[in-house]
């Protein structure tokens, strides 16, 4: 099994979710972030003064599933997130030693 943790513009979240779906990944943890990659933020305007933005708005989405599955899942995800511009994102991809089903203590792929 593999965790695929991605980190990712904020408005391209619904087309990821979309295009996961379709592969039949309708199961994701997402959350809000913050953060800043080689850019190291951006500048921008208010009200005709300019400053720095260091830590950008990002989502993260973590999916774990099985080995044989990864590139699909991968693929989607960076059809659905790429935009071609600076700050598009990374994917992660992480070994996952082992799961376990709360509420029935089954172990391995079949909690997925």
């Amino acid at each position: 099994m593999k965790k695929i943790e991605v980190i990712m513009r904020v408005n391209k979240f619904n087309e990821v979710k979309e295009q996961l779906k379709k592969i039949g990944y309708p199961g994701l943890t997402i959350s809000r972030v913050e953060g800043h990659g080689k850019q190291k933020g951006r500048i921008q305007q208010f009200r005709g003064r300019q400053y720095k933005r260091e830590f950008l708005p990002k989502m993260k989405v973590e999916i774990v599933v099985k080995d044989k599955e990864v590139e699909d899942v991968v693929e989607a995800i960076s059809t659905a997130a790429k935009t071609g511009e600076i700050g598009d994102g990374k994917i992660f991809i992480i070994p996952v030693q082992d799961a376990v089903r709360i509420r029935t203590g089954e172990r391995g792929e079949i909690v997925i």
